[in-house]
């Protein structure tokens, strides 16, 4: 009878406590890091619980945040400088500074996504939109998006969140619109080529001046350098390398006064007084 008291107190203190088992027993798993509310301190910023198990009071709050990098898509509409709508498909990739969840957990808390990310981006992107006609968005967009990203950067890490990237999946505009700015593009770029193929041109014709007076120069630099005791000389020399070959050969000389083969004889006159030796 002495053992029963024991025995039924010990029963509801493990009962008490299979009840309380998720309240008490926390496991912080990979990749996570723990707060703690104590009710009656409040939130424990200066400490970051890291992967484990924890044992806490009942009524104490451990909860875990997750702190690998995450990604979250959204959709939404907004408006450019002229008033057009545009949709808009993102993708978010972002975590919790490690070091300050304690401080997001009494501040925002775990729904951070909901609360801040996603507002705090679509504010900075309806901010930048609304200051660009619709074809600049069109073909400005990526120098745009580094704006953006640098500035919804910074509006999250004043609370405590870290933005990894921003990037625009997909940027619809109306199919008149879209068609009109594809024209405009077509347009420019058939007037860069024109541009460039009238400079390809010029820059030709300014070629063949140069060519054109280099020939002029070469012919008059030739004609200077050539004289009639060079042609003589050249006569000469073509004769003796004729003379000096093995096959059958007949030369022909000219009756001027330097004997000269009639093929260098400037003299046109003697040709028809050839003779044949």
């Amino acid at each position: 009878m002495r053992w029963t008291y024991p025995f039924l107190l010990l029963l509801i203190i493990a009962l008490i406590f299979l009840l309380l088992w998720k309240s008490i027993v926390i496991t912080i798993h990979a990749g996570e890091g723990g707060v703690l509310f104590k009710r009656w301190t409040g939130t424990v910023v200066d400490k970051v619980y890291e992967e484990g198990l924890y044992t806490i009071f009942p009524w104490d709050i451990l909860t875990p945040y997750n702190l690998r990098v995450q990604q979250e898509k959204h959709e939404f509409d907004v408006l450019s400088k002229q008033g057009l709508t545009i949709h808009l498909k993102i993708s978010v990739r972002f975590r919790p500074d490690k070091e300050m969840i304690g401080v997001l957990h009494q501040n925002i808390g775990p729904d951070y996504l909901e609360s801040v990310v996603i507002p705090e981006i679509e504010s900075v992107i309806r901010r930048y939109f609304g200051q660009f006609n619709d074809d600049e968005l069109y073909t400005s967009k990526k120098a745009i998006l580094e704006k953006i990203l640098n500035d919804s950067t910074k509006q999250l890490s004043d609370k405590f969140i870290i933005l990894d990237d921003l990037i625009v999946r997909k940027m619809e505009f109306p199919p008149t619109i879209q068609e009109s700015i594809q024209n405009k593009i077509t347009q420019y770029h058939k007037f860069k080529a024109y541009e460039y193929k009238v400079e390809r041109e010029k820059l030709e014709a300014k070629r063949k001046v140069i060519e054109a007076k280099g020939i002029s120069q070469y012919k008059d630099l030739i004609s200077q350098s050539i004289t009639q005791e060079y042609l003589q000389w050249a006569g000469i020399q073509a004769t003796l390398k004729l003379s000096e070959s093995n096959n059958a050969k007949v030369v022909i000389i000219g009756s001027a006064k330097d004997g000269l083969p009639i093929i260098l004889n400037s003299d046109s006159n003697t040709v028809s007084n050839q003779k044949s030796k």
